[in-house]
């Protein structure tokens, strides 16, 4: 992964617009308040598939990228399997980001 995404996912949280854990985002998810979902690359099979199918079904984007490391150091926190941006314009940088 580009290293300028894990810096503008550093942005993100330091603005309070990321919810990391399980739990949380999934409610999130359901809510539909999230603009975006990180999985990393290193989940297991059973996590991608939860998150990529409720994401699917909310119509959130998700994207499967890093690792688990990588991403909790971007946010500042240990390491991270999934995370959800709540602001649709980071989330919107964030995809075109990811999508280059």
């Amino acid at each position: 992964m580009n290293p300028s995404i894990y810096s503008f996912l550093g942005l993100a949280a330091k603005a309070g617009k990321v919810k990391t854990g399980d739990h949380t985002v999934l409610e999130e998810i359901r809510k539909q308040s999230l603009s975006l979902v990180l999985i990393a690359g290193d989940a297991s099979p059973n996590t991608k598939k939860k998150f990529k199918d409720k994401s699917s079904y909310y119509q959130v984007p998700c994207y499967v990228t890093g690792d688990r490391d990588g991403l909790g150091r971007a946010v500042g926190k240990g390491s991270r399997v999934i995370i959800g941006i709540t602001d649709k314009g980071f989330g919107g940088r964030l995809i075109s980001m990811l999508d280059e």
